[in-house]
């Protein structure tokens, strides 16, 4: 087993950001050689950049909404919005794992 001297302190340690590699770029493995994705994995990868650029929210359903309250237009359904939450806390507790 060799021992390497040269490591360097922790005082040494510059902050150098390292290099990402782009969703675009091939994967090669740590011998250099190519890595093939499955059309599965390919097809993720688009999925998941398309979720990324997906806004969270609806900016032009937002501003509606803001134009409706300022002009006195915007009505709040009450049994709605206690449906909402009951399907709400339904969900809650159904997904809570019973201690035992």
């Amino acid at each position: 087993m060799k021992i390497e001297t040269n490591v360097k302190s922790p005082g040494s340690v510059t902050s150098e950001p390292r290099a990402r590699p782009t969703r675009d770029a091939a994967p090669t493995a740590s011998n250099g050689s190519q890595v093939q994705l499955s059309s599965f994995a390919s097809h993720l990868q688009k999925l998941e950049q398309t979720i990324a650029d997906t806004p969270v929210v609806d900016s032009g359903k937002v501003q509606e909404i803001k134009e409706a309250i300022t002009q006195g237009q915007f009505r709040v359904n009450p049994e709605k919005v206690a449906d909402g939450l009951l399907d709400s806390v339904r969900q809650m507790l159904s997904a809570q794992v019973p201690s035992t």
